[in-house]
């Protein structure tokens, strides 16, 4: 029945376009956000030629470039429409590549890189085709994710592992350190002086670029004005009521809609949407329960599984009707965005899908995993394709797994190779404890080490492989 409406709304959207009483503009937004053309999304495509795990992937303005990164440590520009290769250069980084994105209104010629080296970089395209890099500022720790002011081709922030907030100027080449994350404390409201949080996730406001939400190692979500920032002192603070109590769940992944609401991805629970009233204030610790009684829940998407990797999480549709996730069990899953209904699953991956990145202009997305390709997926079936046959095994599945907070089992080799890992990055620490003073060369510095590799099937790994995908 659903199927069957969905189809007559889709015709009578054609048909009004037909005699002049619905514009281009919003004739192309509605059919765009129907349901029966989301039912229709397949694969249209994949983009090879990394040589480890894709973890970032980012769209340009116009949506005919895609931009890649990986565990090779290279980056990787596509001609989406061709999906071949446009221009491949080395980041100069040393370890695994968590972010790489275009910065606005430079021709996708200056790109900025994050990675689990803790370094930030800019790649310059050159005139000749050639791509100069340099560091522009270190964190303690890997670095997920930077976050570039809306239409600004200057001014952009990262935030990483070590908790810091950081501010970068192009113009300068400068950055500024702006602020440490905390913890809160549980006896009171006043900040942990001892628990640094550990940042994953920073997102900025697109209606309003003077704030931005972070999200990290616990499971406040902090939204912070930019223009009055003061010793880590969040303007607002959002948490579902139910995981307040709770002290092993933290945040992989924020989004922003149009509208300013916080889609917000907890790893090992599930997907919030947070309206702006639905905060807790500067102090959720001091918050009363009267407060939380009268307090509206967030809307929630179940049925993934969000556990393994440091996930992404993402709005789709023209006017963000819809929401995106990847799960452990390499699906990817899309809800309706106001009743979180499941809409479509479609296998992403062999293994994990991580980021899934929307096209800016039409119902075309991109997604990326452990395997070493990127998808492309488009409405292309001309029938309504339906919900997986064991969708319930799957959902029910990732369930036990959240519930049960279950972890990859490690088989002797991986064991091994983990340790060696663990020896390899202390003695690397213990250098560079000797040796801090960011005055050498970006080659000279040493990489930090993996944390858990994951094989094509067996369990075994070969030690030092710097393009096996790693679960962080």
């Amino acid at each position: 029945m659903k199927n069957s409406y969905s189809q007559q709304h889709e015709i009578l959207h054609f048909f009004n376009r037909q005699i002049g009483s619905n514009s281009p503009i919003n004739f192309s937004r509605k059919i765009s956000a129907s349901e029966g053309l989301v039912k229709r999304i397949g694969l249209g495509g994949k983009l090879n030629g990394h040589e480890g795990c894709v973890n970032t992937i980012e769209f340009n303005k116009c949506g005919d470039r895609l931009i890649s990164g990986s565990d090779d440590r290279m980056v990787m520009l596509w001609n989406v429409d061709t999906r071949s290769v446009v221009l491949s250069y080395a980041s100069g980084h040393v370890d695994n590549i968590f972010q790489a994105k275009f910065m606005p209104f430079t021709d996708d010629r200056t790109i900025v890189t994050a990675a689990a080296d803790g370094q930030v970089r800019l790649g310059q395209v050159l005139e000749n085709g050639n791509v100069k890099t340099k560091k522009l500022g270190k964190h303690h720790g890997r670095v997920h994710k930077l976050a570039i002011e809306p239409g600004s081709p200057h001014i952009f922030y990262s935030c990483g592992e070590d908790g810091l907030v950081q501010h970068f100027d192009l113009r300068s080449n400068s950055s500024t350190k702006m602020f440490m994350c905390s913890s809160f404390a549980e006896n009171n409201q006043q900040r942990s002086t001892s628990s640094t949080l550990r940042l994953n996730s920073m997102v900025i406001d697109p209606r309003n670029p003077n704030y931005f939400s972070i999200g990290g190692s616990d499971k406040y979500a902090r939204l912070y004005d930019i223009r009055n920032i003061q010793k880590d002192l969040a303007v607002n603070t959002f948490c579902p009521k139910h995981l307040i109590e709770s002290h092993d769940v933290h945040i992989t992944g924020m989004a922003y809609s149009n509208t300013s609401e916080l889609l917000v991805s907890y790893n090992d629970e599930l997907i919030y949407l947070f309206q702006k009233n639905m905060g807790l204030g500067s102090t959720p610790m001091s918050v009363t329960k009267e407060y939380l009684d009268d307090l509206e829940d967030p809307q929630k998407y179940y049925g993934h599984r969000n556990s393994l990797t440091v996930k992404g999480v993402s709005f789709f549709g023209p006017n963000n009707e819809y929401v995106m996730s990847g799960s452990d069990c390499g699906h990817i899953f899309i809800w309706k965005k106001k009743d979180g209904r499941i809409v479509r699953v479609m296998e992403g991956d062999r293994r994990i899908v991580n980021q899934v990145e929307p096209h800016p202009n039409i119902p075309v997305f991109a997604s990326s995993g452990l395997e070493k390709s990127i998808k492309l997926w488009v409405p292309m079936s001309d029938d309504i394709l339906p919900l997986p046959r064991d969708l319930d095994e799957i959902v029910e599945s990732n369930r036990r797994g959240r519930e049960d907070h279950s972890r990859v089992t490690l088989t002797p080799d991986v064991i091994m190779h983990v340790l060696r890992l663990h020896r390899r990055q202390a003695m690397a620490y213990i250098e560079r404890r000797y040796s801090r003073d960011d005055i050498a060369s970006d080659e000279e510095e040493e990489s930090g080490g993996y944390v858990l590799g994951v094989s094509g099937g067996d369990g075994s790994l070969d030690d030092g492989n710097p393009n096996e995908c790693n679960i962080a």
